[in-house]
């Protein structure tokens, strides 16, 4: 069979309509110049894609060819650089394409041509394609209609596609320069982030509650991984961000000299626990209260009430001991 089953995060779909070149034929699947074409200029960004962990999307561009005289997967090369940068994918260098061509006469002597037409494809020995960034190629096709050629005539060929190539990438630039520093407003959101895999089970909560209440309150989908991976996606920003400061309050680790505005949530006769974050509580002792006149905590302080405390220490078991910075102020 010639079936495969693989896995693409970048997809590029590249489609040439024959009214394109002026033939006339019924428009049906994809062909081999529309695969081959495709398949070089989406192996020509490869090496420029930012990295799953930096960037977790499924990327598909589509190239629509609408009129040809030259070398549309060149083109489809370059306008995939644009298009990327545009939409705010960090690629990490633009990528531009030429296509060379030689015309060898009979006694050997040749000509090199740059960013052919389709004249002198037909009729020329050579179509030699030639993408990459500014500091080197990334992705090479050759097509001969001779026995073979010359290394001295494919150094010269490098040399003036590197040139082409650099004045592209230049031209390029002139339009967008860098990839925007934001996606659209409009695109979805996939945010991912890194917890401690001890507080997945934080996370989920009693029988899915903490993630469902999260889910519910901000409309985002989350999938958490075995090792600790959060991905968060939602249909917009603003969402994303709400679920992810969500997910880092109740992850987050408590560090000694940090200030919080926390909630009383108990009272005893030792002292007051306090909570920092979702599932994280510290002591604040009674002495603490007695060193601001304080006799009896329940004249001051209710459970619910804020105040505002300083983590003094943490020990080997996992215990806050808290000082009291503030009362809450009387009214």
């Amino acid at each position: 069979t010639m079936e495969l089953d693989t896995k693409k995060r970048y997809m590029h779909f590249y489609n040439f309509p024959p009214y394109s070149v002026g033939e006339v034929r019924p428009l049906r699947g994809p062909g081999r110049r529309e695969i081959g074409h495709g398949a070089l200029a989406e192996k020509a960004l490869l090496p420029v894609l930012p990295s799953r962990d930096k960037f977790p999307y499924t990327m598909i561009l589509m190239s629509e060819v609408l009129s040809s005289n030259g070398s549309s997967s060149m083109a489809s090369t370059c306008g995939s650089t644009l298009a990327l940068m545009d939409a705010g994918v960090p690629i990490s260098k633009p990528v531009g394409g030429i296509a060379m061509g030689v015309i060898i006469g009979r006694d050997g002597r040749y000509s090199i041509l740059t960013d052919i037409q389709g004249a002198e494809d037909h009729y020329g020995d050579m179509d030699f394609k030639v993408a990459g960034t500014a500091d080197g190629i990334t992705a090479l096709q050759m097509d001969v209609k001779v026995d073979g050629v010359e290394v001295s005539l494919l150094e010269e060929a490098l040399s003036a596609a590197k040139k082409a190539r650099l004045e592209i990438l230049r031209t390029m630039a002139e339009a967008i320069s860098a990839p925007r520093p934001d996606l659209s407003p409009y695109a979805p959101r996939i945010v991912q982030m890194k917890i401690n895999p001890e507080k997945i089970r934080d996370v989920i909560g009693p029988g899915g509650k903490v993630i469902n209440e999260i889910i519910d309150a901000t409309g985002v989908a989350i999938d958490i991984e075995d090792d600790g991976s959060v991905f968060i996606t939602s249909t917009d920003a603003a969402s994303a961000k709400k679920a992810t400061e969500w997910i880092r309050n109740i992850t987050r680790e408590v560090a000694v000299g940090e200030k919080f505005v926390g909630r009383v949530v108990k009272i005893m006769n030792f002292g007051a626990f306090v909570e920092l974050l979702p599932g994280q509580d510290g002591l604040v002792h009674i002495s603490e209260f007695e060193k601001k006149g304080v006799r009896r905590m329940d004249d001051v302080i209710a459970p619910g009430a804020m105040i505002e405390v300083l983590v003094r220490e943490i020990d080997s078991q996992g215990r806050i001991s808290l000082a009291l910075v503030s009362l809450p102020e009387k009214k």
